[in-house]
C-alpha cells in the first residue's frame, strides 16, 4: 500500500488532542522533575544504566518515554512521523524542562535525517513496530544509527497479542475432559484470527476510538503489519546485530483484549484475568551491534 505513510500519518496526528486530552501520563512528568512514565519504568531492568549515552527514540509519539530516558541521564533525540505528536512532545519537554531534540521523520529515513553511526542507544518502545511494513527494513535503519558497539533495546507488542481477538468459544475441546480449564462453550477466550507472520499487505483498521478512549478520532482509518517473533531476531542478525537478551512478558501497558484483561495497578500493565499465563503480550528484545574488524 504505496500511501500507508499518509494514511497513517493523518491516523496518529488525529489521536494527538484525543491523547492529550486524557493526560497521556504528561501532568505527572511535569510536576515531578523525578517521575518516569509507565513504560520506562517497567523497562528499567532490562534497559540499565543509560546515563551518558547519546540516544534516539524512534517513533516517540507525545515524548513521554523520551522524557524519561532524558531524565536518565542519556543525550535523547526523539523522532516521530507526526508532526503534531512532535509539537506536543516539544511542548511537554520545554514544560518539564527538560533538553530533549526532536525531530519530524518517517523512521526509514531516520539515518538520512539524523546521521549514521550517531547512537549509543536506539530505543524502540511498546506500540511501534506494527505500523511498519518491512521489519528487514528497520532493522537496518537500527543498525545503520549505532556506533560499532552501540545497542538497541526494544519492547513491544508481542506478535501472538496481535495476532489474537477476544472470541467466545462455540463447541467443546475434546481435551477438556483431561485439563478442565480449557475454555468451554460460551466462554469468551483470545484466538488466534490475524496473521502471525508479516504479510506484503496490510490490516485495514477503521477504529473509531483510540486506545486511551475519550473522543472520536478524526481520521480513523489506519494499516498495521505484523511482524513474528522469529523474524524480528532474524532482521537483528541479519543487519549485524547480536542478541544480548529476548524476555517475554504477560502483560501489556493497554486493555489490548477488551473485557479479558484486569489491570496492575503496581506495574500498570494490563494481563489476562484468566490463567495469564497462556498468552505472551509484550516482549524486550536487547542487542548490540558487532564492531567490524
Amino acid at each position: 500500500m504505496d500511501d500507508y505513510l499518509a494514511i497513517n500519518r493523518a491516523n496518529w496526528d488525529a489521536r494527538v488532542p484525543v491523547h492529550l486530552a486524557n493526560g497521556y501520563g504528561t501532568h505527572e512528568l511535569v510536576a515531578d522533575p523525578t517521575a518516569l512514565s509507565g513504560v520506562v519504568r517497567f523497562d528499567l531492568p532490562l534497559l540499565g544504566d543509560i546515563d551518558g549515552l547519546d540516544a534516539v527514540h524512534l517513533q516517540c509519539h507525545l515524548g513521554t518515554d523520551t522524557l524519561s530516558l532524558a531524565r536518565l541521564g542519556a543525550r535523547v533525540t526523539g523522532l516521530d512521523l507526526s508532526g503534531d505528536a512532535i509539537a506536543a512532545a516539544q511542548d511537554l519537554a520545554a514544560r518539564a524542562g527538560t533538553d530533549v531534540e526532536y525531530v519530524v521523520s518517517d523512521v526509514y529515513d531516520a539515518v538520512e535525517v539524523l546521521g549514521p553511526a550517531r547512537f549509543d542507544l536506539v530505543y524502540t518502545g511498546i506500540g511501534a513496530l506494527c505500523w511498519l511494513p518491512s521489519i528487514d527494513r528497520w532493522a537496518k535503519t537500527v543498525a545503520g544509527l549505532l556506533r560499532p558497539g552501540g545497542r538497541l533495546f526494544v519492547r513491544d507488542a508481542h506478535p501472538v497479542l496481535l495476532a489474537s481477538l477476544g472470541m467466545v468459544v462455540g463447541a467443546e475441546h475434546p481435551d477438556r475432559s483431561q485439563q478442565s480449564w480449557i475454555s468451554g462453550p460460551g466462554t469468551a477466550t483470545p484466538a488466534l484470527e490475524l496473521s502471525y507472520f508479516e504479510q506484503p499487505e496490510p490490516l485495514e483498521w477503521n477504529d473509531t476510538f483510540t486506545y486511551t478512549g475519550g473522543e472520536p478520532v478524526a481520521a480513523p482509518l489506519s494499516v498495521e503489519w505484523n511482524h513474528g517473533l522469529g523474524e524480528i531476531v532474524t532482521a537483528v542478525l541479519g543487519a549485524g546485530m547480536e542478541i544480548t537478551g529476548l524476555h517475554e512478558h504477560d502483560s501489556v501497558p493497554w486493555e489490548s483484549l477488551a473485557g479479558l484483561m484486569t489491570y496492575d495497578q503496581e506495574t500498570g500493565e494490563w494481563r489476562l484475568s484468566d490463567r495469564p499465563e497462556r498468552l505472551p503480550a509484550s516482549f524486550t528484545l536487547t542487542a548490540r551491534l558487532t564492531p567490524r574488524g
